[in-house]
């Protein structure tokens, strides 16, 4: 079955399913220091009942994974060609995935559809499932947020049920009560986030509704060689609902200024129908980003009826939801709300 994209929609979780997890972008999780969190994200996916089976080449560590991005790569066709695994999951981001991009095989993907999940540098391959015509979903990353030392923030859980346990539209995204952008620690299982509390969405710009379908990430976006097959299209971005977020530490107003300025530049941003905008510094208010934000899109572009809607939690913070890349989304300017209309997997 095809989402509102056109992509296949992968097929529904069910308990004592196989997830695999791989280490496409950075090999942390089988150093010894960090194997711990690893064993921790295991458990916690399989008090879901699920059955985790780390690819061949995913704990090799760091070192032996930079050397070899063709391992990398090897680990993401295993995981998709293997008939037992009924998902895939990422270790963590990192920043050196799109090495993997000679290795691949479009023909995997679309003969062998299944969920695969991750966020941040993950995205690279996000967007490789995309144009292999595969829905993939911009969430969990296995040692950021289930294996949390403190906990699998419920929000985030719930929103990993929800998401991939149920045929179901997914509804409305509703704002944590609590969050935070403090880093991980992975090599220290005592190590205790500060969470604060929660203010909700806040509006930019806009009003009225608007629907389209989900593309994003984060900065990254405008980083790739436009020679890739997985650089950002025009056709990307025509209807969507786009959602940016990306590591609070590089977050500035400017950063996001800049980045929104490319989108004009491109030609994509009159294309799009409204953006969702992800958490970012706890300890800052969010005004001299919007304000700066307002300069490109109202005041150099022109767009100024563009919803735009800071503060979901997705990506580099905790708790977050799952996006499922080319789901129809609906964005309420007026009632600050965002719903998911549609299921990201189906029975």
């Amino acid at each position: 079955m095809l989402n509102s994209a056109g992509l296949f929609k992968p097929k529904i979780l069910k308990r004592g399913d196989t997830i695999a997890v791989i280490s496409p972008s950075w090999g942390c999780a089988g150093a010894h220091r960090v194997l711990w969190q690893y064993k921790l994200g295991e458990r916690r996916l399989g008090e879901l009942g699920l059955n985790v089976v780390a690819s061949p080449n995913a704990l090799r560590g760091t070192r032996y994974l930079h050397e070899n991005p063709q391992a990398r790569a090897e680990d993401f066709i295993w995981a998709f060609e293997n008939k037992a695994v009924k998902a895939v999951i990422a270790n963590i981001g990192g920043s050196d995935s799109v090495r993997l991009l000679p290795y691949l095989s479009a023909k995997t993907v679309r003969n062998n559809p299944k969920i695969f999940c991750g966020y941040s540098d993950v995205m690279t391959l996000h967007l490789f499932c995309r144009c292999a015509g595969l829905s993939t979903f911009y969430g969990d990353n296995l040692l950021t947020t289930v294996a949390e030392a403190q906990g699998w923030h419920e929000y985030s859980r719930n929103s990993f049920e929800r998401t991939f346990f149920s045929d179901k539209p997914i509804g409305e995204i509703l704002p944590s009560e609590d969050w935070s952008c403090e880093p991980n620690n992975h090599t220290n299982p005592d190590y205790v986030r500060c969470y604060i509390p929660n203010d909700g969405y806040m509006l930019v710009q806009g009003k009225g509704t608007v629907r389209g379908r989900l593309f994003g990430g984060h900065g990254g976006l405008c980083e790739y060689d436009e020679g890739l097959e997985i650089f950002p299209r025009s056709e990307d971005f025509t209807d969507s609902i786009f959602f940016f977020e990306d590591i609070p530490e590089v977050m500035s107003p400017d950063y996001i200024a800049d980045f929104f300025d490319w989108l004009g530049e491109r030609g994509f941003l009159p294309r799009i129908n409204g953006v969702v905008i992800g958490k970012m510094r706890s300890a800052e208010n969010f005004e001299p980003y919007a304000e700066r934000l307002r300069e490109v899109v109202s005041g150099k572009y022109g767009l100024h009826n563009l919803p735009i809607m800071y503060g979901l939690n997705f990506g580099h913070a905790s708790p977050i939801c799952v996006l499922p890349y080319g789901a129809l989304a609906e964005l309420d300017a007026d009632r600050l709300k965002f719903t998911i209309l549609e299921s990201g997997v189906v029975g």
